[in-house]
């Protein structure tokens, strides 16, 4: 894993018409925040890019800079490559899930947010199910997520304060960051 190697995860972007955002301008963003390495997956607003730690006030940084220059507000989450190590090895659902797109991973901005989820272990989710590890929450949805009980009680527990991607995304992220 090299060091400094982080992911910014946006929130909210490229979903419907709003919040539209190319992954050209993401990493010309970057680039001129001074971050090296840019790149981007997908067009939802994954970037993984060299530079100082940019967990802290990186992300506050970066928001402002896509409100101010491109007119998109929402929310970014910053995690270090050795942060995505752990949220890949804590992930205790990977062996029930055979849909790696309908296994979710929350990442919250601070991962002390991740105590609002704890009420929710113990309740009843039908063939849902929810993991939750030091760095991240773990969302088995077979039925997908529009419909999902347990993906709307995450979000009222979490609100804006967190972000999802499906495993099948995290994964070619912590490739992404493998060194």
């Amino acid at each position: 894993m090299k060091t400094g190697v982080q992911i910014a995860l946006l929130r909210g972007i490229n979903v419907g018409k709003a919040n539209r955002v190319s992954m050209e301008e993401l990493r010309g963003l970057l680039s001129g925040l001074g971050y090296l390495e840019v790149r981007t997956l997908l067009n939802s607003g994954n970037a993984v890019f060299e530079g100082a730690d940019a967990r802290k006030d990186g992300a506050g940084v970066i928001e402002k800079a896509l409100q101010k220059k491109l007119g998109v507000a929402c929310r970014v989450i910053v995690i270090s490559a050795a942060d995505l190590a752990v949220i890949v090895k804590e992930n205790s659902l990977a062996k029930v899930a055979d849909n790696p797109s309908r296994l979710h991973v929350a990442v919250p901005c601070a991962p002390h947010d991740l105590a609002r989820l704890r009420p929710l272990q113990g309740q009843q989710w039908g063939d849902e199910r929810l993991a939750v590890g030091t760095a991240a929450a773990y969302l088995w949805c077979p039925r997908g997520v529009i419909e999902s009980r347990l993906v709307k009680a995450v979000d009222r527990a979490l609100g804006s304060s967190v972000t999802m991607r499906n495993w099948a995304t995290v994964l070619k992220l912590s490739r992404m960051t493998a060194g």
